[in-house]
């Protein structure tokens, strides 16, 4: 029984030590690497996003995103976006694992894990880019929230193509697929004991 418990708060632990690092991430890669536009800004965090969200899952992975991306909206003088950042990211974490755990159901190849990564990071990206739509419509009008559109969606296009590049590289990496159990859905307990024993 202690055993279990024993392993039990390992996991917790781990899982909580990867939120943080994702979320740090997610902050640097939507606060350091900016492009200014006139309506918010173009960013790599959205790569961060996803991946959180594929690696930690629907819980940790959208705390990460939310917590990341929000604090650097604070950090970065955008405190008015900071509440809908945090809703958004968090949703687009969630939306990208949910998205992915759904159609792996039907498409099983391992060799085209990267097709469903990129339909579940394109559901992701709209979520984002209409999020912001419909919130910055409501703060500056519909001519507003369509010059931001265009830029969302040319930064969720970015942020898709990085992360499904960037979880494909890590997938490769065996380690990975033990450190983020999520990475590969199919990995059986014997196949890890006899990793584990090498």
């Amino acid at each position: 029984m202690e055993g279990q418990r024993d392993k039990k708060l390992k996991t917790v632990t781990k899982q909580l030590v990867f939120a943080a690092l994702f979320a740090a991430l997610c902050c640097i890669g939507t606060s350091v690497f900016i492009v200014p536009l006139p309506y918010g800004y173009f960013n790599m965090g959205d790569m961060f996003v996803l991946l959180a969200g594929w690696c930690l899952g629907p819980v940790y992975g959208a705390a990460a995103a939310a917590l990341g991306c929000g604090l650097a909206d604070l950090l970065s003088g955008y405190v008015i976006y900071a509440p809908i950042t945090f809703l958004i990211k968090g949703c687009m974490a969630a939306a990208a694992y949910a998205v992915f755990v759904l159609f792996k159901k039907f498409i099983r190849k391992s060799s085209l894990d990267f097709l469903v990564r990129g339909i579940s990071a394109a559901c992701a990206e709209i979520i984002m880019a209409f999020g912001y739509f419909l919130y910055e419509t409501a703060l500056y009008g519909i001519a507003g929230g369509a010059a931001s559109l265009v830029g969302n969606l040319l930064q969720g296009c970015f942020g898709l193509i990085c992360g499904v590049i960037l979880v494909t590289i890590l997938h490769s990496i065996r380690p990975v697929n033990f450190l983020f159990p999520k990475l590969e859905p199919r990995i059986t307990l014997r196949n890890k004991q006899n990793y584990e024993q090498k």
